[in-house]
């Protein structure tokens, strides 16, 4: 009888213990991945109007700057004053801005690192005929075709024209220049294809129209 009593009393023990065990673990916080801390932007990253950046000129602190690109695709920056790098490679921009300071006669050898600290939103649109018509995100750090874009919108319907697609690029200095790209040919591969129209790398704000074919 004895040795009954004393398993039960250790079998509750035991199922005491483990519950309170189980009630710590679940009122235990949980911790939250932090992003890292000390990441760079690819120097082959293109920078757009609104990005914010960070200008850093080594061992030049009261010449670095975090900043916000302008409509106007410029950035203010001490002593030389107004420079244009949107639409630059970060590594382009880096340069442009050494040579700014370079040819102003302020520094003789300055070392510019360029950091985005928030990214502009990147958006293209596509209209007309194609199944999913609207507005779709730009990768961040790489980069997408127009054929990419028309695959990813469901395809042309049965009646676009996609030998004869529109885009309307938005420029820097705001005016406007327009492609025209014959994706079907692409799509299907036919001789005399451009293949320089499967490279067509689409930018921030690219407004892409699939006309209607005539019946």
């Amino acid at each position: 009888m004895r040795t009954t009593l004393a398993f039960l009393f250790r079998l509750l023990f035991a199922a005491s213990a483990l519950s309170l065990a189980l009630r710590a673990e679940e009122t235990a916080p949980v911790s939250t991945p932090r992003p890292a801390s000390g990441t760079t932007t690819s120097p082959a990253y293109v920078l757009t109007n609104t990005d914010r950046i960070s200008i850093t000129i080594y061992q030049e602190e009261d010449l670095s700057r975090i900043a916000r690109i302008d409509s106007q695709g410029r950035i203010n920056l001490p002593l030389v004053g107004e420079v244009a790098i949107s639409g630059l490679k970060v590594a382009d921009a880096q340069a442009a801005i050494e040579r700014a300071y370079q040819e102003g006669r302020y520094l003789r050898s300055p070392r510019v690192t360029i950091t985005v600290e928030e990214y502009a939103s990147r958006e293209v649109s596509i209209q007309g005929q194609v199944r999913s018509p609207g507005r779709y995100p730009l990768p961040i750090e790489s980069s997408m075709s127009i054929l990419e874009l028309v695959t990813r919108a469901g395809g042309f319907t049965d009646t676009a024209k996609g030998t004869s697609v529109r885009v309307t690029r938005i420029l820097p200095d705001g005016s406007k220049k327009n492609f025209e790209v014959d994706v079907e040919s692409l799509i299907k591969g036919r001789r005399g294809a451009n293949v320089q129209d499967s490279s067509l790398v689409l930018e921030p704000g690219d407004i892409i129209f699939v006309p209607e074919r005539l019946i």
